[in-house]
Order: structure tokens, then sequence, then C-alpha cells
């Protein structure tokens, strides 16, 4: 057993070392990953937090592909004529991302090598924890003086690591708190989809989904004692229920420090939940943090 350990250890530690490897590039030691090897090797590792992608020519130059910001605060996509000089195509539609950087190499290494193979991407998943708050009208609820009540939650958001994709899901967790004027309070677990129409690199917009809820809510009212006409009694109910409602809205995050401000026009309407009357107010404020 102890052999059969000490084996697997030593072959995981030479994958690892056969996959990253250390280069000096510039006034830099970096430990960089191969991503695709051919007439030109792709390499990229996170520093500081931030993606860094190199490419390595068959000579053994090692060339970066930067995107500074200018003077004016936008991009300069210097990555763009380096591979057009490394490659002599097309790169218009190249972002500067693991993804489309492979496929943009693939296709080069192809043209110059009828036995390339390319390696299929490797598909990750990336987690986001984000907290919110914000104001409601329960516009799904009947509310018939229009009342605003505080909302606050948290979610955890899932998506592919490729920075391209535009779809993501997500399990969100929502508390709508009550008021003297509405009192009607409830808590909120949903499942729902996110697609990003708008997905830039430093931020998107998103048309989303909540596709199935479980709410548990609680209401006070008062009627007229059915034993006396002069008084009232405060009755209290409370009730649970899951649903497939379909809650659309609309979203944009931007990019801010290591994660995401979220802004969120949530309850815009339902496909299986009838409005109440009311102009939907749902909106949140949040951040997203990268787990």
């Amino acid at each position: 057993m102890k052999k059969f350990i000490l084996l697997f250890s030593l072959l995981a530690f030479s994958n690892f070392t056969f996959s990253q490897q250390t280069y000096t590039v510039g006034n830099e030691t970096l430990e960089l990953k191969t991503e695709t090897e051919g007439a030109l090797d792709l390499l990229w590792n996170t520093i500081n937090e931030q993606y860094r992608y190199f490419i390595k020519t068959e000579d053994g130059k090692i060339i970066e592909l930067k995107n500074t910001k200018g003077t004016n605060n936008k991009y300069q996509e210097e990555y763009r004529p380096t591979l057009t000089k490394l490659t002599s195509m097309d790169v218009s539609k190249v972002n500067l991302t693991t993804y489309s950087l492979k496929s943009f190499i693939d296709k080069y290494n192809s043209s110059k090598d009828s036995n390339y193979v390319a390696s299929k991407p490797r598909s990750k998943v990336k987690l986001r924890l984000g907290v919110f708050g914000g104001v409601t009208n329960n516009p799904f609820n009947k509310n018939t003086k229009n009342q605003k009540a505080a909302l606050f939650g948290t979610e955890l958001e899932v998506a592919s690591d490729n920075a391209d994709s535009a779809h993501s899901g997500f399990l969100n967790v929502r508390h709508t708190t009550d008021s003297d004027e509405f009192q009607y309070s409830a808590t909120q677990i949903a499942l729902g989809y996110r697609y990003r129409f708008i997905n830039k690199a430093n931020f998107n917009i998103y048309a989303q989904t909540k596709f199935a809820t479980f709410t548990s809510s609680k209401i006070t009212y008062t009627i007229v004692d059915p034993n006396d006409a002069s008084a009232l009694i405060t009755v209290e109910d409370n009730a649970t229920g899951f649903d497939a409602p379909f809650i659309f809205g609309l979203g944009a995050d931007i990019k801010l420090g290591n994660g995401y401000l979220t802004l969120v026009y949530d309850s815009i309407f339902a496909a299986a939940l009838d409005a109440q009357g009311n102009f939907s107010i749902d909106f949140a404020i949040g951040y997203k943090f990268n787990l």
C-alpha cells in the first residue's frame, strides 16, 4: 500500500511539473501552464489575481499578450497586433481569454502542421458568492396601498470558467421584511438561470429567470370579531409553498476588485403568477465575490 501511495505521488508530481514550468520573461521569473503545444505554444497563469497569457515561438522566444489601459481609460488591445505579427491571421474576433486564445492558436497550429491535434478545452466551474439588499413592493402579492418593503439576501452563482460563456445558474435566498403599513414578510429560496446578452471583461448585462421557488411567508391582518361587531381581532396567516413561477428580471455586473458590483431589477413579471395591479418595484444592489 505504501509503495502504491508513493508511486501515485510521484506520478502526480511529474504530471504537475510537466504542465507547469518556470520561465524567465523580461525581469520576471514566472510559473506558467502550457495550454497548447505546436508551432506556437500558449502559456498562461493567474498572477496577482490577474490572468496573464504568453506565446512561445519555435525558437524559444516568449512574448506576453497584453491589454493595458491607456490615458483615456480604454483598453489598448496590444495582444491583437502581436498575434497578427506572429500568425498573419485575422484577429478581430479574438478575446484575451483562455478559450478564445486556445481556439485561435489551435487554428494556426493546424494550418502549419496537418498532423496537429487540438486538445479539447478544459471545462472548469467557477463560483461567485453574493450578498445584496434592496426594496420591493411585493408585486405578486395583494398590496392595495402599494407599500414598499426592504429585502436582503445572499446568492451562489455557478458558471463556466470560460470567460466567453454567457450562461450561468444560481441559488438565491432572500428575505422580504414587513412594515406597519403592510404586515407581510417572506423568505424565498429560488433556483434560476442567467443569460448574458452583453458579456464584456469588465461588465455584463443579463436576463434571468427564477424557474423554481420555495417560499415561507407570514401575513398579519385584522378582521371584525364575529362575536363582537364593534371589535377587531388580529389574524396571523403562515404559509409555505413550492412553485415553478418563471419570474423574469434584468441585471448587470460591474467588475470591482476581486468580484463584481451587481445591480438587479428582479420580478418584472412572472409567467405563472398573477400581477396584483401595481407596477413592479423590485430593485437590489450587492457585491459578488469570486471564490
